[in-house]
């Protein structure tokens, strides 16, 4: 019983998508079909997937795409540094969470999710902003390896305006020919 009611609770928590008092803003509008596609990631605060003992993620890109079910495939790659840059991949699942598609659930785990909104996106689609609500994950993405440092600016500008501790963010190291 009681590990049936556990389940119960984690399952309950991983449906939760409404952003509570104080959460980030998010963009309000992402149009999928523009946002489907590769990032790379320029900075990001340390994450125990990403970071550790074993793992140091390199030349880390995300591939968007829409599925005939209505949902988005996601694959995350890397080169572990610590490992000769033997290449690291993730593959998951998108929903949206919002009628604006600007707060998405993403598994790779079921039935686990994580939140991934979207607080701060270029007009023209060339840079996004990605954080969840509690603070504790924020990536900085690009269309190309590397930002011009306005833009880097502007985009790191809005994590601090959201209330993210920007001082946690570390560049991310992308080589000519990476991922």
């Amino acid at each position: 019983m009681r590990r049936a009611l556990i389940t119960l609770a984690l399952l309950t928590a991983a449906c939760v998508t409404e952003p509570g008092p104080g959460a980030p803003r998010t963009v309000g509008t992402v149009d999928l079909a523009r946002y489907a596609g590769t990032w790379f990631e320029v900075a990001r605060f340390p994450t125990s997937f990403q970071d550790s003992a074993r793992v140091r993620c390199e030349d880390v890109s995300a591939t968007y795409a829409p599925r005939p079910d209505g949902r988005i495939s996601v694959v995350n790659r890397c080169r572990n540094a610590l490992d000769g840059g033997a290449e690291r991949v993730a593959e998951g699942v998108a929903r949206s969470a919002s009628p604006g598609n600007d707060r998405l659930r993403v598994s790779f785990f079921w039935p686990f999710y994580g939140d991934y909104w979207v607080i701060g996106l270029d007009p023209d689609y060339r840079w996004a902003v990605v954080g969840a609500p509690g603070r504790d994950y924020l990536w900085v993405l690009s269309r190309t390896p590397r930002m011009t440092a306005a833009d880097l600016d502007a985009a790191v500008e809005i994590a601090r305006r959201e209330g993210f501790d920007t001082a946690r963010l570390q560049r991310t190291v992308q080589t000519p020919g990476g991922t």
